[in-house]
């Protein structure tokens, strides 16, 4: 039997891995149609009721006309793309978490959606512990000066320098793909690492106030929901000791940005590294643009060539289950059969 795709690929996660990747899991069981993203050369958003998503909802439904499965990174499923896509029976959302698709409209609909967990692990991990060391190192700042012609002795003074990893106390809140894994690069310079995170038990497991107090390092890698939406504010980044370091890899929601702002300008925070902000893209005169000591990249720590081809091999997996009649290995919403 023939399976209808389409390959709703973007500039990142490209239709041609994709394909590939079907091709290699079903292979002669599917015929594929293609449909190229914008992102990232455009920014995703909210589109109708889902978020982060790439703004092509008519593109979208023409393409889907006869098809029955959907992979992709960014197209947005909302209830206007199900209601115009009778045939469609299962959408693979090749990220970690589907946030682009309806999940209560897709059950609805008989549609059943995919993620792929882990497939940026690597990649965030590693980006993590390369933002840590440039603000503990102050890396951007001493590139800065120099690429401008000045060389800067004062960098040099006791006031001025950061802390060693060896020998110091490293939290991470939150400790599951990636969390684990910043966990094992740290521990491999020597730090010691205290955990925070409820739905584990580990070695090093502290409650919040603690792992703040004993940090000097503090990671985040907590998913953004409900509970934990400004779980860093004011009163927690002042409980951590003088001279600290954060960085936020994970959900810009976890925390108060005003109150890391605060921190950098008064010194309480020695440095500061972020690659998720409230809002995306930072708004002309944010504060964030001139708080000292704040290492920034554009939400980019997932980004690898690995974190592509994986991706798109973890969908094409569960495209092939689907073809076979197996149960899907990472659904998000109800189990559909070809």
């Amino acid at each position: 039997m023939t399976i209808r795709v389409l390959a709703a690929g973007d500039h990142f996660v490209q239709n041609r891995l994709l394909i590939d990747a079907l091709r290699r899991e079903v292979p002669g069981e599917v015929d594929v149609r293609e449909l190229t993203l914008p992102w990232p050369v455009e920014p995703f958003g909210r589109v109708g009721e889902v978020d982060e998503a790439s703004d092509v909802e008519d593109a979208l439904i023409e393409a889907l006309s006869g098809v029955e499965v959907c992979v992709t990174q960014m197209a947005p499923l909302t209830r206007r793309v199900l209601d115009a896509s009778p045939d469609l029976r299962l959408f693979c959302v090749s990220r970690g978490g589907p946030v682009n698709a309806n999940l209560e409209a897709a059950a609805r609909a008989g549609v059943a959606v995919t993620y792929a967990p882990g497939r940026n692990a690597v990649a965030t991990a590693e980006h993590t512990l390369a933002m840590l060391l440039a603000a503990t190192r102050r890396i951007p700042q001493t590139h800065a000066d120099l690429a401008g012609g000045v060389w800067r002795g004062d960098y040099y003074t006791y006031d001025s320098v950061g802390p060693e990893l060896e020998g110091g106390t490293a939290g991470l809140i939150g400790y599951g793909a990636i969390g684990s894994r910043v966990a094992r690069m740290l521990a491999g310079f020597g730090a010691q690492v205290l955990v925070h995170d409820p739905y584990v038990d580990v070695p090093g497991k502290v409650k919040l106030p603690e792992l703040l107090e004993r940090s000097r390092f503090v990671s985040l890698h907590a998913r953004a929901t409900p509970e934990t939406t400004g779980m860093i504010g004011a009163a927690e980044i002042a409980a951590m000791p003088r001279g600290s370091v954060l960085v936020n890899c994970a959900r810009g929601a976890l925390l108060d940005y005003d109150a890391l702002c605060d921190a950098l300008e008064s010194g309480h925070l020695f440095g500061a590294a972020m690659d998720v902000f409230p809002e995306e893209p930072i708004p002309p005169g944010s504060r964030l643009l001139t708080a000292p000591n704040l290492v920034m990249t554009p939400h980019l720590a997932g980004a690898s060539k690995e974190t592509a081809m994986k991706a798109a091999s973890i969908v094409a997996a569960d495209v092939a289950r689907y073809v076979r009649g197996e149960p899907l290995a990472h659904l998000a919403t109800l189990r559909a059969t070809p």
